[in-house]
């Protein structure tokens, strides 16, 4: 029989990526990118309406419909969610440390 090591992580974005940094940064690009993609489907707008209202061209909203949080920093992300009338907040506290 054969055993299997199993590895626990604290976010699904941690188990993804091995830099925290990134890790982080892919949670807050998901979290923006989702409330866009939530308020386009609320008020029902085509891409090419959400990309006018958000200032940017309709492939781009194909690629963050389609998930592509690669092709996407956080300051862009931002300021499409202000464009739709989204509130973001960051809010920055230290992380619990396994070795204090």
């Amino acid at each position: 029989m054969t055993t299997t090591k199993c590895t626990t992580f604290a976010t699904v974005w941690d188990a993804i990526e091995d830099s925290r940094e990134i890790a982080t940064s892919l949670r807050l690009r998901a979290e923006v990118a989702n409330a866009i993609i939530e308020e386009t489907r609320r008020r029902k707008l085509t891409q090419a309406r959400a990309a006018a209202i958000c200032g940017v061209t309709q492939p781009r909203i194909s690629d963050l419909m389609r998930g592509r949080l690669d092709l996407f920093s956080l300051d862009p992300l931002i300021d499409m969610a202000a464009r739709l009338d989204l509130r973001t907040t960051v809010t920055v506290r230290r992380q619990p440390s396994e070795m204090q």
